[in-house]
């Protein structure tokens, strides 16, 4: 008999199951700490213990699939690699739209003219000589290049002479705009170019750890992966275009929902150690966002299931409000290393500063913080970066690595670009503390949440007079946090509240008491009229609050932990490419291809060659992706105006996709 192996890699757990040829059941699950180091370790013991479990043999798989949260949980931190953006016949404005200058965060940016009107038509040659010489220059400074040119999506020449030049100068990988969408927004293709290009190298380390790992074992099947709209790639074409990822994990937790359950309508919720996703199931099926994934607050123009992805986890950041005479808590949206999972590897380091801190009076500035080292680019680097950099050799306390207080926003940069990483206190440590998980060293995160119940508010007083009450005052801000994502899905999905910001009704006063039942001169009432299925490996510590406040059934299926990596190996594999027809002119009618445009005297020829050739180019993508037994759907948007009594053509759009099962070897 041959089996399906699927495979969740977050920030925190890798989980491993073994699912039936006929995806009806699972056979074996597993879970281990995901080994940022080295990711091969972490998903090499989920597999193997996994594999153990179900009493399956390496040869009768026949199917792994991957999802990961890796990628979506770099764009929530604001964490990746450094690039170079080739901006090609655009200017200095074009940065400030769509969030672009925000997301090269400082990386450097080559403008050179060129491009292509709206016709495909070119405006000005492009200067490959000075592209040569500046991409030389920046090689060793940069994990990739990105390259985005005005109209590409009507005409690519000059994004794919770019690449070509790159590719031959540097050795670098490239990725150009017009290969990820075919809309036209460039500062905004342009975006989702830089964000792919930043995530190219964590995403080919995950691939190759995985496909590192079933080599050794004798795993021979095809390797798929979990795009964000739930469907499966070939691990290939994922390594091309790995923004594609983001959102895979909850994409794959939505099937993996829907598969556990049979709920047809309700909310999704999925905590990570990073981020809480919520998506709404209606009639069985998630919807796919019109406007493309939106993560980390960047609205990208990748297709992927509509979801709220927000900083809030099991290991987010404990964060000490200090305004005002009460103070308060907030979590994330950064992910810290718990100190109690430190504390399993470098317990005497771990241990040694805590007490060191405890027995002092006061609690200085860094103290309850570490920060470990990773592997990573740093090219590029400025000098207090770099002498900071060359501090951390180990993990140490974030005051050791510390020279003076400028050093505070070098070691934040250093964070961004994932060179370090920072340990304290999180939700995982509160929950040590209160004897709802054990899985750590409860001792070290006792302490560390005792150290910070030392701070002072702005009263003077202490946060909490003891570790157990600062420990639930932070389960109890999760739960609060969780409430107002999932309330904000709910506004966002219900049509009554189209015209009105979903933050704003989550969290105002009036929902507040209508959650509470209040009863005074104003009596309301509210509460969720959907249940809501938790997932994730703590939704059973703390979603039972959740579905208290919110007055709804909490649906908690049997291996909820390992959902994601059920998902993975029942999904479909889907590719969806789209083209355009344009008229400048009577009886002139342009197909824009990917290889360049072509010109017809009639529209339905237009039309016709442009269908044609996007259904091979989706048969060509889903084969290559790893699918067999193809479906090819096609779709026609064509506007017209009337104009004196007859019917103008002014565009065309088709959209062809092609699905299927993916290929399985069979012994």
């Amino acid at each position: 008999m041959a089996y399906f192996l699927g495979v969740d890699t977050g920030g925190t757990y890798t989980d491993a199951v073994i699912v039936d040829e006929a995806a009806t059941r699972v056979i074996g699950s597993a879970k281990s700490l995901t080994t940022r180091g080295d990711l091969a370790l972490g998903i090499g013991r989920a597999v193997d213990a996994a594999l153990a479990g179900a009493g399956v043999l390496p040869s009768e798989v026949s199917l792994v699939s991957l999802s990961t949260t890796l990628a979506t949980n770099a764009l929530v931190e604001g964490q990746g690699g450094r690039v170079a953006l080739v901006f090609i016949g655009f200017d200095t404005g074009d940065l400030d739209r769509g969030g672009l200058t925000t997301a090269l965060k400082g990386d450097p940016v080559i403008h050179l003219s060129g491009g292509h009107s709206h016709a495909g038509v070119e405006i000005a040659p492009l200067d490959l000589v000075r592209l040569e010489a500046e991409v030389a220059a920046l090689a060793e400074q940069v994990v990739g290049f990105a390259v985005a040119a005005s109209f590409a999506t009507r005409n690519p020449a000059h994004e794919v002479a770019a690449r070509d030049v790159i590719r031959r100068v540097t050795g670098r990988p490239v990725t150009c705009s017009h290969e990820l969408s075919a809309n036209l927004n460039g500062p905004k293709r342009a975006l989702t170019a830089v964000l792919n290009a930043r995530l190219i190298g964590m995403i080919d380390r995950l691939v190759a750890a995985c496909e590192r790992h079933l080599d050794t074992v004798g795993i021979a099947a095809p390797l798929m992966v979990v795009r964000g709209d739930g469907a499966l790639i070939s691990a290939a074409m994922v390594r091309e275009r790995p923004i594609e990822t983001i959102l895979s994990g909850p994409a794959a937790s939505i099937v993996g929902a829907r598969w556990l359950t049979g709920e047809a309508d309700a909310l999704v919720s999925d905590i990570g150690g990073t981020t809480t996703d919520v998506a709404l199931l209606r009639g069985g099926l998630p919807e796919i966002d019109p406007q493309g994934a939106r993560v980390g607050g960047f609205r990208t123009m990748v297709e992927a299931v509509a979801m709220r992805t927000t900083g809030l986890g099991g290991d987010s950041d404990v964060h000490l409000i200090t305004d005002g005479l009460e103070g308060g808590l907030r979590l994330g949206p950064r992910r810290l290393v718990p100190v109690s999972l430190l504390a399993v590897d470098h317990g005497q380091m771990v241990h040694a500063a805590l007490d060191r801190w405890l027995s002092a009076d006061a609690v200085g500035e860094h103290d309850g913080r570490f920060v470990i080292p990773m592997t990573g680019n740093s090219g590029g680097l400025g000098a207090r970066e770099a002498a900071v950099l060359a501090r951390v050799t180990e993990p140490m306390p974030i005051g050791r690595a510390l020279t003076s207080r400028l050093e505070v926003a070098a070691l934040e940069r250093l964070v961004a670009r994932g060179l370090v990483m920072v340990s304290g206190v999180t939700p995982s440590d509160a929950s040590h503390v209160l004897g709802r998980l054990y899985a750590w060293d409860g001792a070290a995160a006792e302490k560390a949440v005792r150290l910070l119940a030392r701070r002072r508010n702005g009263r003077g007083e202490r946060f909490a007079p003891d570790a157990a009450t600062l420990a639930q005052a932070i389960v109890d801000q999760l739960t609060q946090q969780t409430v107002d994502c999932l309330l904000e899905a709910a506004f966002a999905e219900d049509g009554a509240f189209a015209a009105e910001v979903p933050e704003g009704l989550a969290r105002h006063p009036l929902m507040a008491a209508a959650l509470a039942q209040h009863r005074g001169i104003v009596e309301v009432s509210a509460r969720l009229g959907v249940p809501v299925i938790g997932l994730g490996a703590s939704a059973a510590s703390y979603y039972g609050a959740v579905g208290k406040r919110l007055g709804t059934r909490m649906v908690l299926p049997e291996h909820a932990g390992v959902a994601n990596a059920i998902g993975a190996v029942v999904g479909q594999v889907s590719q969806r490419v789209s083209g355009t027809v344009t008229s400048p002119s009577e009886g002139r009618f342009v197909v824009h291809l990917t290889e360049g445009v072509q010109v017809f005297s009639e529209r339905d020829t237009a039309l016709a060659a442009l269908e044609a050739a996007l259904v091979a180019e989706a048969s060509t993508r889903a084969h290559a992706a790893g699918a067999e037994e193809l479906h090819v759907t096609v779709s026609r948007d064509i506007r017209e105006a009337e104009v004196e009594g007859r019917a103008m053509f002014i565009e065309a759009s088709v959209t062809v996709t092609a699905s299927g099962r993916p290929r399985v070897a069979h012994g």
